[in-house]
């Protein structure tokens, strides 16, 4: 199976050369935080991981692309109340990721993509990508994983197994199972209560933000039950997930070729 995109497997001598010749790199951004009662807490960098590796396989086949490896902790201070988790602040993070950018930057890389699978990290990393492209004369992209496949993850009806993403409910339930089902913790379905659910979360027009105290990812720290979960579905949710991601980092990147064929 090809490896070859993998930044870590390489040298300096093979980094600088790709750097030279216009390799974009993709940064995966995950977490490791309580999932509630029966999901691991390497859950975000479980899923996180794999779509980034299946995907980046994908898209390297045609692209110069180099996947970075993933960073499993990431800014989770909403769920340190329920301990199992490990968490930078949100200032820490930003300054992480930007250091992260600068290192790329200082390597002659131009191109840098941030690819994310925890919530929490999604406005730093927007801003991260940002602060670099404003500082410097390079490229930057930065989307999570269920924003650039809502639209197939709808039209499979993922929501029946729970709320996309939602946090450590029946989704991401689903997609664990399909991955790594030794990992769950899994309960007597038919004796799990109702777990209850908050109508703001993940609700409102697109671009704005509703939270409380407590219960940012919902009630005890987690938005919905195991009832749903399918690790079936789980599988051709990811699939379609890793299609949807491929196709938008073959986009953003000849995006940036186009750019800089112009600018030479």
């Amino acid at each position: 199976m090809n490896d070859d995109f993998l930044f870590h497997r390489k040298t300096r001598e093979v980094l600088n050369r790709h750097a030279a010749e216009g390799y974009a790199v993709v940064v995966p951004l995950a977490a490791t935080e309580q999932h509630g009662p029966y999901l691991p807490v390497f859950t975000d960098s479980i899923i996180g991981n794999h779509i980034a590796l299946e995907a980046c396989r994908k898209a390297s086949s045609t692209m110069k692309l180099l996947l970075a490896p993933t960073l499993t902790i990431g800014c989770s201070q909403h769920h340190l109340a329920f301990g199992g988790t490990l968490s930078f602040t949100s200032s820490t993070y930003l300054a992480m990721l930007n250091d992260i950018g600068e290192s790329l930057v200082r390597g002659g890389f131009r191109k840098i993509i941030f690819l994310n699978a925890h919530g929490g990290n999604e406005p730093l990393m927007h801003q991260a990508a940002q602060d670099l492209a404003v500082k410097h004369d390079i490229w930057t992209a930065s989307s999570s994983y269920w924003s650039l496949s809502r639209t197939a993850l709808n039209e499979q009806n993922a929501q029946d197994m729970g709320m996309v993403p939602g946090h450590a409910g029946g989704f991401e339930a689903s997609l664990v199972a399909a991955l790594e089902p030794d990992w769950i913790e899994a309960p007597d379905r038919a004796a799990q209560p109702l777990h209850p659910q908050r109508s703001w979360i993940n609700a409102g027009p697109a671009g704005s933000f509703v939270g409380k105290h407590g219960q940012l990812t919902g009630a005890d720290g987690y938005t919905d039950g195991y009832t749903h979960a399918d690790a079936v579905k789980g599988a051709e949710c990811l699939q379609s997930i890793i299609q949807s991601t491929a196709s938008w980092l073959e986009q953003v990147v000849n995006w940036m070729n186009e750019r800089m064929e112009v600018e030479g």
